[in-house]
């Protein structure tokens, strides 16, 4: 067995400045399309999903709910999104208009350039590599909300 070696430095300071650098990455592509990738990823989820509850779409994201009504809102403005009534006067459903569809659909042509370029610059095994790790450690820490169990 090899010996592991002992982490250096904080890890949330490690994935923090690597997330700001993939998504510097994602965004200069889905400029493009006219999307940053945080709302490309909303606006999949929901083609996806939709129509979906806020509530469902929050966990599936795993996001804050208030955080997801405030990135609903600009794709809802662009009629890229309709927020409508859901089963019951309180409920509401979101899905994806006509135009959403397309503009995802131009996105994701978009997202794949940025995938197969950093693919290109990291190499496919590296990046497989690294999916295989990250959702590894998504699956042990999902649901862990207690900062004494870090």
């Amino acid at each position: 067995m090899m010996n592991a070696a002992k982490p250096q430095g904080c890890t949330n300071s490690k994935l923090r400045q690597l997330t700001r650098i993939v998504t510097r990455h994602y965004d200069g592509h889905l400029a493009e399309a006219g999307l940053r990738n945080t709302q490309y990823a909303l606006l999949s989820h929901v083609v996806r999903l939709g129509p979906i509850r806020p509530g469902d779409l929050a966990r599936r994201m795993h996001m804050e709910a208030s955080t997801l009504t405030r990135s609903l809102q600009p794709l809802a403005s662009k009629e890229w999104l309709k927020i409508g009534a859901g089963a019951d006067e309180r409920s509401r459903l979101i899905e994806a208009t006509e135009a959403g569809q397309a503009k995802q659909a131009e996105g994701q042509r978009a997202w794949k350039a940025a995938q197969t370029a950093l693919n290109e610059r990291l190499g496919v095994e590296r990046v497989a590599a690294l999916h295989d790790l990250l959702d590894a450690c998504i699956e042990s820490l999902d649901g862990d909300t207690d900062p004494a169990q870090n």
